[in-house]
């Protein structure tokens, strides 16, 4: 009930004071309620925030440093989001206009604070220091304001590093890259390189010693998607500060997702591409973003998104270094390939493979898969682990094969599974049976039901009657629709929730593609058919291929990723 006294005029209130420097406690006070509404309002508000800019909740763990508030709150949120067909309510837009006032408000103290540091003109430079501790915990310390003030007016500081990488840290193919990269010889640095090349973890350390060795510099990372940052590219950059030997001298937050470097206050910043504004309103409390890192290149919207996020990021900078890191995509057509085939002066082109990396680094089972799918799918292992582009259109799933699928073969399938992929009015529930082969890497699909605006009880009654389904045949179903799997199990079925790890959508797809074939009755499932033969792909306007796979016409897809979805979570898939 608290949110009800949340106002208009309670907003401007607060922000107004926070713009003076107000704490949390303080504006509470002059909103007239008390710290822990306030605080309520914040969470709640910041929550709503991710979401709009996210089209996505984020997971509780994301808010570490009130992820007590986060367990309680956002159970509220969704059910109130969905209550209301799927949109905010009047207060969810205060909670909104709040956070973003207080977030407005918060960012211009806090440029006032860094301005006073940066001109180190003014004599409460320690003031303003003191200030940025308290609205960034444990970023900012004396010797940061030392090191900043020292760069504006030409003195010296003993308490900066340099740091070099370790021959025996960098796999051999990497060597002229790294000195190339210390002498500056280029700006842009492309690495699309085939699975397990190193390229991730070696630009995981390149980062970092930048940043080190230049006291004005801050690297900016990049990923289509900002909740694949913390995962991935983040760890990445962890790991390769420890492989440094210099995690005592840095500072690793999750919320917001940065790395600060302790002596100087330099900054690593982590954003999705789906969030422009995010990008732009990035302020370095000093010097200039020099350092950026696109990770995942390829699944960026196109060569326009990418000139915008440059053009937002490097300024103020007559030196920079931008780093492009990408596994090959298969289609020669595809936007980044078409890039790098286009010379350009000031481009380093690096090429390599597993094969030149130390083989302990990678370990037998990698080494194995690798051998397996050479065997299996040469052109899939060509572009996974090659980085060779050998497919000519669009096609998602060029290993498809249509033909029937007799009645003998069937009775002759002992590893079956099952999918159900949701829908009702506009999109169809889709249901699928199949056969997947593990030793051959071979998947079969050879039944199917589908159906609009058919209830729970009525989609079990006929998957009992038509196809045989029941308590002993286990269905694996989108995990999005809690209730219409309880409804199907109360009706008969058993039925469980797919397992969706972060960006389970790429890995799931990525597995169907590199079978060595997915063999389809038409016959017999002629959506299915239809759907793996057409689905392709989407392109940019000058019709470039793009890393994303389309959220339509794909639901025998999707109830087919549900249904195999113990086999490719499997560790090392």
């Amino acid at each position: 009930m608290a949110r009800l006294l949340l106002n208009k005029k309670r907003i401007d209130l607060a922000c107004e004071l926070r713009e003076r420097g107000g704490s949390d406690g303080a504006c509470a006070r002059h909103a007239g309620v008390s710290k822990s509404i306030f605080s309520e309002w914040l969470h709640a508000g910041e929550m709503l925030r991710d979401h709009r800019n996210h089209g996505d909740f984020m997971q509780p763990e994301y808010y570490s440093r009130w992820i007590a508030d986060a367990r309680k709150t956002l159970p509220k949120l969704k059910n109130e989001i969905e209550a209301n067909g799927g949109k905010y309510t009047r207060e969810h837009k205060l909670l909104l206009e709040l956070a973003d006032e207080m977030h407005a408000a918060t960012d211009a103290y806090v440029t006032e604070c860094q301005v006073t540091i940066d001109s180190a003109k003014k004599l409460d430079a320690q003031l303003a220091m003191k200030e940025l501790e308290r609205f960034n915990p444990g970023e900012y310390s004396e010797t940061s304001v030392a090191r900043i003030i020292a760069d504006q007016t030409g003195s010296e500081s003993s308490d900066i590093s340099n740091a070099t990488l370790d021959a025996l840290k960098i796999g051999r193919a990497f060597v002229d890259l790294y000195r190339d990269i210390i002498a500056h010889g280029h700006t842009e640095y492309v690495l699309n390189d085939g699975r397990g090349s190193g390229k991730s973890s070696f630009v995981g350390m390149i980062d970092p010693l930048l940043i080190v060795n230049n006291p004005t510099w801050h690297v900016l990372c990049i990923r289509e998607h900002a909740n694949t940052l913390r995962n991935s590219v983040y760890a990445q950059i962890q790991w390769g500060i420890d492989q440094l030997e210099l995690t005592e001298k840095f500072k690793f937050t999750t919320s917001p997702l940065e790395i600060t470097y302790i002596p100087t206050g330099q900054k690593i910043f982590f954003r999705g591409a789906n969030d422009p504004m995010s990008i732009k309103s990035i302020k370095p409390p000093f010097g200039a973003i020099a350092v950026l890192h696109f990770e995942e290149y390829d699944q960026l919207a196109g060569p326009e998104t990418v000139r915008s996020i440059m053009q937002s990021a490097i300024r103020g900078t007559d030196v920079a270094y931008i780093f492009k890191v990408f596994n090959t995509p298969r289609s020669m057509n595809h936007w980044a390939n078409k890039e790098v085939a286009t010379p350009k002066e000031n481009r380093y082109l690096h090429r390599s493979s597993y094969l030149e990396m130390p083989p302990e680094w990678l370990g037998r089972v990698f080494l194995d898969e690798a051998e397996y799918l050479k065997q299996v799918n040469p052109d899939a292992y060509d572009n996974e682990y090659m980085g060779i582009a050998n497919g000519t259109g669009g096609m998602v799933f060029p290993n498809v094969e249509l033909r029937a699928i007799t009645d003998a073969e069937i009775k002759l399938y002992d590893n079956i599974y099952e999918g159900l992929d949701f829908g009702y009015a506009v999109d169809p529930l889709h249901w699928v049976r199949l056969s997947y082969h593990a030793g051959r890497r071979e998947l079969y699909i050879y039944d199917e039901f589908r159906a609009v605006k058919m209830g729970n009880k009525e989609l079990a009654e006929t998957l009992i009657a038509q196809k045989g389904c029941g308590y002993s045949r286990l269905i694996i179903a989108d995990s999005a629709e809690p209730k219409s799997i309880a409804d199907l199990n109360t009706y008969g079925l058993t039925v469980k929730g797919a397992e969706k790890p972060a960006e389970s959508v790429r890995y799931s797809m990525k597995w169907l593609q590199n079978l060595a074939k997915i063999v389809i009755d038409p016959a017999r499932c002629p959506y299915t058919a239809q759907e793996f033969t057409s689905y392709e792909y989407p392109r940019t306007k000058d019709g470039l291929v793009m890393s994303i796979y389309p959220d339509e016409n794909n639901h025998s897809i999707d109830s087919t990723r549900y249904a195999l979805n113990l086999q490719w979570r499997k560790a090392g898939n």
